[in-house]
């Protein structure tokens, strides 16, 4: 694995200063700004937070895995749940 691959420990990349992330352990702000890029349509911290209360998967420390948050969007559409808009 690169280390640009590898994920990262400790504090936040931007509480540390750098511009990496890790979509495996993204700060809310940070997940909803990389998916506005993606996606092409706003996310905001609010929708993000919304779907977390509504069941979307986060880390122990609060933080959202990309992954885990796709496949859980995915499910919630495929039942009829709330999580795509």
């Amino acid at each position: 694995m690169t280390p640009e691959h590898a994920p990262s420990s400790g504090p936040s990349p931007t509480a540390q200063g750098m511009s990496r992330l890790n979509p495996a352990a993204m700060p809310v702000a940070d997940a909803a700004r990389v998916l506005t890029r993606l996606g092409g349509k706003p996310v905001t911290e609010a929708m993000l937070r919304a779907d977390i209360d509504a069941g979307a998967p986060t880390n122990a420390n609060g933080t959202i895995n990309l992954v885990h948050y796709a496949a859980w969007l995915v499910k919630e559409m495929s039942v009829g749940g709330a999580g795509g808009d």
